[in-house]
C-alpha cells in the first residue's frame, strides 16, 4: 500500500547516482530536485510542486536516478513502489497521458540537442528533408527505400516546389529497383537483416499480450524487407508496434544515414509524433517482412482508455529512450575525440556488461563506421584515433568487432578529460 513519510528540512529523499525502484508524489512541503547540465556541467534545480510526482522515470525505467532530491521545507511525501504506481494509476487516463507528454516534449529537447551538435538537416523544410533522405538511400543502393520516401514525399506534399525532383528521382531509382530484383535482391540488405537476426534476443511479450484479441486484426499491416514504414520529416499521424520482425530506426545526417536502434516484437515507433503534432524525426525501415498494427491520432487516446496497460508500457518506453538518448548525447559533447570514442566502448559496456564484474576484457559487435556514428565524428578521424589504441596495445580490432583489453583504461582516459574539463 501506498504510505506517507514525512520528511524534515535538510533531508535527502534520494541522491543522483542511487538506483531505487520508488515513485514520490509531494503532498505538503518544499522539495528541490537538483542535477548537473550534460551539455554544460552548470547545476541545475526544479522545483517539485504539490501533487507532481519525481522518480518517475529511473524508477519505471530502473535507472539510476538523475538528480537529487532536496527537503527545502518540512514535507509529506506518498511513496508508491512501481507495482502499487502501476495499480493506482493505470486506470486513471489524465495522469498517464500527462506524464506521456511530459516525457515525450522531453525526448523531444534531447533529440533537438543532439542534432544541434552533429549539424543535421534540423532546419530543412520538410519537402526539402525528405529528398535528403530519399538521396541517402539511393547512396547506400536502398533502391526501395528511396522509391518509398520519394512516394511519401509526393502524396503528402503535392505541391511541394521540388515535387518534379522527387518524381524524376522515384522513376529512375524504380527501373533499378526492378534490376534489382531481377538479380535476386540487394545483397547489402540480406547481409543486415541476417546480422539484426542474429542479434535479436528474447523479445518481450509484455504489449503484444494486450494486443492478441482478433478486434486488433483490422490494425494489422504488414511491409516487406527494405521498406519505408516512416519516413524522417513527414507528418505524424500514426504509431505502431511490432508483431513480428525487425525495424531499424536511422536519420539523415549531412545527406547520410545514421543507425539510431534496432526495434523487435513488443516495441512502439512512432508514438513522439502522435502526442506532439510535430514531424517524424527518424525514419523506420522493415529490416525483414514485418507485421505491425497501426494506430493513428483518432483512436490513440480510445486506445489508452481501453487498455490501460498500453499506457504503462508506452511510459516505460518514453522512460528507456529518455535515458538512452541522454547517453548519448554526454558523448556528443565530450570535446576531446580520443575521450569520446573510449565513451563509446563504456556505453556500449553499460549496455552489454560482462558476466564476471572481475573481467576488463570486453568484446563489442563494432566496427570503425559504427563507433564513427556513435560518436558523431568523422570515419578518417575515428581511424586514426582508434590506430593509436591499438599501438597501445588497449584495443584490438577485427571486420566485425573491437575487443577492448581493459575496460577499465576507457573509464580512466574518460574521468581523466571530464577532471581536466572543470579544473
Amino acid at each position: 500500500m501506498p504510505k506517507a513519510m514525512q520528511y524534515t528540512k535538510g533531508s535527502i529523499i534520494y541522491f543522483s547516482g542511487d538506483r531505487d525502484d520508488r515513485i514520490f508524489i509531494l503532498q505538503q512541503g518544499l522539495i528541490v530536485l537538483t542535477s548537473t547540465d550534460i551539455e554544460t556541467g552548470a547545476p541545475q534545480t526544479e522545483h517539485v510542486k504539490r501533487g507532481e510526482f519525481f522518480g518517475v522515470k529511473s524508477a519505471l525505467g530502473h535507472f539510476p536516478r538523475e538528480e537529487t532530491a532536496t527537503v527545502i521545507a518540512d514535507s509529506i511525501v506518498i511513496v508508491l513502489t512501481v507495482p502499487e504506481f502501476e495499480k493506482t494509476f493505470s486506470e486513471n487516463k489524465a495522469v498517464i497521458m500527462k506524464m506521456l507528454r511530459v516525457f515525450s516534449n522531453q525526448l523531444r529537447a534531447i533529440h533537438r540537442k543532439t542534432e544541434s551538435i552533429l549539424n543535421s538537416n534540423a532546419g530543412s523544410d520538410q519537402p526539402t528533408g525528405m529528398m535528403s533522405v530519399a538521396e541517402s538511400f539511393l547512396e547506400d543502393e536502398q533502391y526501395q527505400a528511396c522509391c518509398d520516401v520519394c512516394m511519401k514525399l509526393l502524396s503528402r506534399f503535392p505541391n511541394a516546389s521540388n515535387k518534379e525532383a522527387a518524381a524524376k528521382l522515384y522513376t529512375s531509382t524504380k527501373r533499378k529497383l526492378d534490376m534489382q530484383k531481377q538479380r535476386g535482391g540487394n545483397q547489402r540488405q540480406q547481409i543486415a537483416a541476417h546480422e539484426a537476426e542474429a542479434a535479436q534476443a528474447g523479445a518481450g511479450s509484455g504489449a503484444l499480450k494486450q494486443f492478441s484479441l482478433p478486434a486488433f486484426s483490422r490494425f494489422a499491416k504488414t511491409f516487406e524487407p527494405g521498406s519505408v514504414i516512416i519516413a524522417e520529416y513527414e507528418p505524424g499521424d500514426s504509431f505502431y508496434l511490432i508483431q513480428s520482425g525487425q525495424v531499424q530506426l536511422v536519420k539523415c545526417v549531412k545527406g547520410a544515414k545514421k543507425n539510431l536502434d534496432i526495434l523487435r516484437p513488443s516495441e512502439f515507433f512512432g508514438e513522439m509524433a502522435i502526442l506532439e503534432n510535430s514531424p517524424r524525426s527518424a525514419t523506420a525501415v522493415a529490416v525483414d517482412t514485418v507485421k505491425v498494427l497501426e494506430f493513428n491520432k483518432e483512436n490513440f487516446e480510445i486506445l489508452i482508455t481501453g487498455n490501460p496497460q498500453i499506457a504503462l508500457i508506452l511510459l516505460k518506453l518514453f522512460c528507456k529512450r529518455i535515458y538512452d538518448q541522454k547517453r548519448r548525447f554526454k558523448i556528443l559533447v565530450i570535446e576531446d575525440t580520443q575521450a569520446r570514442i573510449a565513451d563509446v566502448f563504456l556505453m556500449f559496456a553499460e549496455m552489454h556488461p560482462n558476466s564476471d564484474p572481475n573481467e576488463r576484457t570486453m568484446r563489442f559487435n563494432l566496427t570503425i563506421h559504427d563507433i564513427s556514428h556513435w560518436a558523431g565524428l568523422p570515419v578518417d578521424s575515428v581511424r586514426e584515433e582508434v590506430n593509436r589504441f591499438v599501438e597501445k596495445h588497449k584495443i584490438e580490432v577485427y571486420d566485425s568487432y573491437i575487443i577492448v583489453n581493459n575496460i577499465v583504461d576507457m573509464r580512466r582516459i574518460v574521468d581523466t578529460r571530464a577532471a581536466q574539463r572543470t579544473a
